[in-house]
């Protein structure tokens, strides 16, 4: 953890790449999930995904956020739609 308590945020090169995709509307949505992670990185809607040590999803309207959570840190690996399996390939 940082001085202030809060976890560092990581958002990985294929994360920014699926978050420049996004409609204005949704990118400023699905931001401000992700920018809220730090401070409660187990949001009441969040889930483990099965089959996958520390891996976790939260949802932001239609998208999925995948990430993960460390000691020091939550790196967002993956934004995709939720109706889509895709944000699943290649975990």
């Amino acid at each position: 953890m940082t001085e202030s308590g809060l976890l560092a945020l990581r958002i990985t090169k294929s994360a920014r790449k699926d978050l420049v995709d996004l409609h204005p509307k949704f990118f400023k949505q699905v931001m401000t999930k992700i920018l809220l992670l730090p401070e409660n990185p187990r949001p009441q809607d969040y889930k483990q995904l099965k089959g996958y040590s520390g891996v976790y999803r939260v949802d932001s309207g239609e998208y999925r956020i995948l990430y993960t959570i460390s000691e020091d840190a939550i790196e967002v690996f993956r934004v995709g739609k939720r109706n889509d399996d895709e944000v699943y390939e290649n975990l």
